[in-house]
């Protein structure tokens, strides 16, 4: 599995921990934005965005929504975008198959919140990589997983596969992840890996952490298959192409 370095243990308190890698070709291959297609890549670390007890009311809102569905998997998704929730072997859209009763689970102030954090996180990753915030769009698909130690059913359960972010979706420029909840408290394995040729760099998840990076091959990346618990995270995407940027989420 080659020699595994960790990046940020749980029990860390990171203010900010960057590490510049060496951009790889992905870029080329789509139109470039000046002052905010990667220039400068890299892979970064904080736990001082977000509170943990922001990160506590963000996960209400996924176990509320993850509650109405949930995958026979090991799996779950929740897109408050586009409306996708896993429902057993297949995925609904939240919105139309629950109408009205949408307003019981969800309010106005969950969407504030989540919008709230969005920006933080949008800020942060552009102060970092010294682009302008107002040049990245959030991008598809942005959403919750909910991932425990069910075994797979259908291939979107597999989520441990390594894979590079901009070659599968290829608007993504940047991706971040939200962690709600944390590793050896809350669950066991689901460690984040990046892969590099010479050794895995592993980032343990822990409530209110916000772990980011350029989306190309320099950051091949996977997840561990969660052993025990569960697991709670949320990946928020951002293009430089204001043609595959999405609204935020409205009731």
């Amino acid at each position: 599995d080659g020699v595994t370095e960790v990046l940020a243990h749980r029990s860390d308190s990171l203010r900010d921990k960057f590490i510049e890698i060496p951009c790889s070709e992905d870029y080329d291959r789509h139109r470039r934005f000046e002052g905010c297609t990667p220039r400068r890549c890299g892979r970064g670390v904080t736990d001082a965005v977000i509170t943990r007890e922001e990160a506590e009311r963000i996960r209400r809102i996924a176990e509320r929504g993850l509650s109405l569905g949930g995958s026979d998997g090991g799996a779950s998704i929740l897109d408050l975008h586009s409306g996708a929730l896993s429902l057993g072997k297949h995925f609904v859209n939240l919105y139309r198959y629950f109408g009205d009763k949408i307003q019981d689970v969800f309010t106005e102030e969950d969407f504030a919140l989540y919008r709230d954090v969005r920006q933080r996180i949008q800020q942060r990753i552009a102060q970092v990589f010294g682009i302008s915030s107002s040049a990245m769009y959030l991008t598809k698909p942005t959403f919750f997983s909910r991932m425990n130690s069910t075994g797979a059913k259908t291939t979107h359960d597999e989520y441990w596969h390594p894979h590079v972010d901009k070659v599968t979706y290829g608007s993504f420029d940047y991706t971040s992840l939200l962690y709600l909840s944390d590793y050896t408290k809350d669950f066991g394995g689901g460690r984040f890996v990046f892969m590099d040729a010479d050794s895995n760099k592993t980032v343990e998840p822990r409530a209110g952490r916000v772990s980011f990076f350029t989306s190309g091959s320099e950051n091949l990346h996977r997840v561990e298959k969660v052993e025990w618990g569960t697991r709670f995270a949320i990946t928020i995407s951002f293009t430089c192409d204001p043609e595959h940027g999405i609204g935020d989420p409205a009731l």
